[in-house]
């Protein structure tokens, strides 16, 4: 079982969050940053930016209502060709470390999208690394190459705040001692720069103004703050203020039938299906990314790589909780869960609490079954006003709340 994070803990880490500037001031850096975000040439052809997958109005994921009622997972630029996931929020990832083995717990920790592989070893920070690879996923943005990102940049309107920041003009030619141009990394360091700004992650939620004194849950949130860190044991794996651990479980969660993945052993990249097995694919999380590390890394780990393998199958990052209710309406549908196989918060907590009646029950089927989490959810024995307290809870984490008094202040 994880650590919990006790109160004492949970309150002192607010400490940090009191000198948020009173309006969004970007930095040079994370200007260029929201440039790159939104710039729709960085794709080919030229009509998909970062926050096609990753809009503001639902906590910077999918906000496309029709997608994430289906299959969740957003086209890329060649609108045929799709991936595995759902978009993962691009908010508050900021602090997640590099990606390790924690011996202690013995269990991985840090990294980005869902299965780690944005390891941080490129750039030194894995939000950083994580911006490296849209750009030039044919299942994405669909650039041929880093020069190619480099050249569309080189030649932008925005081309001068690089000069600002970085002390020269973008160069397309020069290139780090482990291959990649140097310039495509800094562009990648902007992207998670802005993604740090308080322009994306800027904790003014309701749960933010009650941390600080400034404004009061209401009977039903303060009981789901109780529960969320007592008889549901969200805590465990969801410790405020930043709502996740960054560490990695297989929650039983069922396939999501309608994943347009599994159509792409019909459409073809360079001779190749995009997913030669259809239909039969299953997710293997953690452990897809783990195969792919040398021998080696894990020797130098004290590690077996074919038991640590097995034991990370289905295992999925888990991701921060702050906006997971943030929508622009009460019939707006978001997708949750790294295949959008649920379509609400009340569904994801009905899940959390009914899991293993409704496995037994033959109501869900998990996409894997080994390696569950059987510590920290499916028989948790909350009532259903239990449940709705949760959710209720879980929304007040939504950013953009309007208190009378003035804003909390997060200290750079």
């Amino acid at each position: 079982m994880k650590r919990l994070i006790g109160t004492a803990s949970v309150l002192a880490a607010f400490t940090l969050l009191v000198a948020l500037p009173a309006a969004a001031q970007l930095s040079p850096l994370e200007t260029l940053g929201k440039e790159l975000y939104f710039d729709k040439a960085l794709s080919s052809p030229s009509n998909m930016s970062c926050a096609f997958c990753h809009g503001e109005t639902v906590g910077f994921t999918g906000d496309n209502p029709a997608i994430n009622k289906g299959g969740a997972v957003y086209p890329g630029a060649v609108r045929q060709r799709f991936g595995n996931r759902k978009p993962p929020t691009a908010a508050y990832a900021g602090d997640s470390p590099v990606f390790q083995y924690d011996a202690d717990e013995e269990l991985f920790v840090g990294g980005m999208f869902w299965d780690g592989r944005a390891t941080g070893w490129v750039t030194g920070d894995p939000l950083a690394d994580q911006a490296m690879g849209p750009y030039l996923n044919p299942v994405e943005q669909n650039l041929p190459s880093e020069e190619a990102a480099c050249m569309i940049v080189a030649a932008s309107k925005y081309a001068p705040l690089y000069a600002q920041v970085f002390g020269m003009p973008i160069d397309c030619t020069v290139y780090d001692a482990d291959g990649h141009l140097a310039a495509y990394k800094n562009f990648a360091r902007a992207v998670a720069a802005f993604e740090r700004s308080v322009e994306v992650s800027p904790y003014n939620s309701k749960f933010d103004y009650v941390m600080a004194g400034e404004a009061q849950f209401t009977a039903q949130e303060a009981w789901g703050w109780e529960l969320f860190n007592d008889k549901a044991m969200c805590a465990l794996c969801h410790p405020a203020p930043l709502f996740t651990d960054f560490t990695y479980d297989n929650l039983g969660v069922p396939k999501n039938p309608a994943n347009p993945f599994y159509r792409m052993d019909t459409v073809y990249v360079n001779g190749m299906p995009i997913n030669p097995e259809g239909a039969a694919w299953i997710d293997p999380g953690l452990a897809g990314f783990l195969e792919t590390l040398p021998d080696s890394w894990f020797t130098d780990q004290g590690l077996d790589k074919e038991t640590v393998v097995a034991e990370s199958y289905g295992k999925h990052k888990v991701p921060t909780l702050r906006n997971v209710g943030k929508r622009p309406g009460n019939n707006f549908t978001k997708a949750y869960m790294h295949n959008g196989a649920f379509k609400s918060l009340a569904e994801v907590v009905s899940f959390y609490n009914n899991r293993d009646a409704m496995i037994a029950a033959g109501m869900v089927v998990p996409e894997v079954a080994q390696n569950m989490n059987m510590d920290e959810l499916g028989n948790l024995g909350l009532s259903a006003e239990e449940e709705a307290a949760l959710v209720a809870f879980m929304r007040t984490l939504s950013d953009g709340y309007q208190p009378t008094s003035k804003k909390p202040k997060k200290e750079k």
